[in-house]
């Protein structure tokens, strides 16, 4: 029996090693903290009703989704050049969704795209890295744009001076980025996207464009893809807002159109990553608000697909963008 045991246990160890050398050689440290944190990730199918999808995401999976309006709002300043926003989305005269909006003056806050692959960092340790006293400069945290499976950037991207992800990508949709002449959210439609992020300190490019510089909803494909989701965007008046919804209500293309309807005055929109890592830290002051994003799914041929982890903790973020005092 003795024997035996110690053979399973042999047995156990050397599986356990050849799943963590598979997971080193595909996804890195990234990939290793992730399954030591999160237990990794995985898709299961689930019913339209199942109670494992929010009511927002049953509600938007439904044959007939309902037509959103914005509920009443209003821009409150919570400190000179930086202004929050809720607004609620409303289902007749039900809220099923909630946008959470912070608008910043560009010559007061600088705009900070970041990058760490090891997979170490969700919302409370980017928090405590750049609050390590419980303040500090940064005002916002939000995740960015999109990663590859080690954690890297997967879109061209500048970080504070240094140039990350691939050099060669075809990029039609968008881009933000910041430098000594201000911050700026661009259609890259007719741009070429090396000579926008050219003399940027910090920039990220990303996909889809949801408003356009033509005003319209720049969101080509429709799709039953629901998440958490946040966005960068830049108002007529110059203003960069940095958005992100409670739930996973909408689509892309639904999200472009609510944001055109909200009258937010809005120049262009550009989404960053969704789903469950679209975590957003605010500080400033008295003003905080922590938000532990959590859902993604796609509906495709009449079949749910729900993103879960084995582990409820927040997942983590290796693609950033944080907004600071200049």
């Amino acid at each position: 029996m003795r024997k035996a045991i110690s053979v399973a246990i042999v047995v156990a160890i050397l599986a356990g090693l050849s799943v963590a050398g598979w997971i080193w050689q595909r996804h890195g440290v990234y990939g290793l903290n992730v399954l030591l944190r999160r237990g990794g990730t995985y898709w299961v199918t689930v019913q339209l009703d199942d109670p494992r999808l929010s009511p927002a995401m049953r509600l938007a999976l439904q044959p007939a989704i309902p037509d959103v309006t914005a509920g009443t709002s209003s821009w409150a300043e919570v400190e000179p050049g930086f202004e929050v926003r809720e607004v609620p989305v409303l289902a007749g005269s039900e809220e099923i969704d909630r946008l959470y909006l912070n608008r910043f003056d560009p010559l007061r806050f600088r705009f900070v795209a970041r990058n760490e692959t090891d997979g170490a960092k969700d919302i409370d340790q980017w928090e405590q890295a750049l609050h390590p006293d419980g303040t500090g400069g940064t005002v916002l945290i939000v995740n960015g744009s999109y990663f590859g499976l080690k954690g890297e950037a997967d879109t061209p991207f500048v970080s504070m001076g240094a140039r990350l992800g691939p050099s060669d990508y075809d990029a039609k949709s968008g881009a933000w980025t910041e430098n000594a002449s201000g911050t700026h959210v661009v259609d890259l439609k007719n741009r070429d996207w090396r000579t926008v992020l050219q003399d940027a300190d910090n920039a990220m490019v990303s996909y889809p464009l949801l408003i356009g510089e033509d005003g319209g909803n720049n969101v080509r494909a429709k799709s039953n893809w629901l998440a958490n989701r946040t966005f960068i965007a830049e108002d007529h008046e110059g203003r960069i807002v940095v958005g992100s919804t409670k739930d996973a209500f909408f689509s892309l293309d639904r999200l472009a159109n609510f944001l055109l309807k909200a009258d937010l005055d809005l120049k262009t929109a550009l989404n960053l990553d969704g789903g469950p890592i679209a975590g957003l830290s605010v500080r400033s002051g008295s003003y905080t608000l922590k938000h532990y994003a959590r859902w993604e799914a796609q509906l495709v041929d009449g079949k749910v697909s729900l993103l879960r982890a084995p582990l409820d903790v927040p997942w983590v973020m290796p693609v950033v963008l944080t907004v600071e005092r200049k």
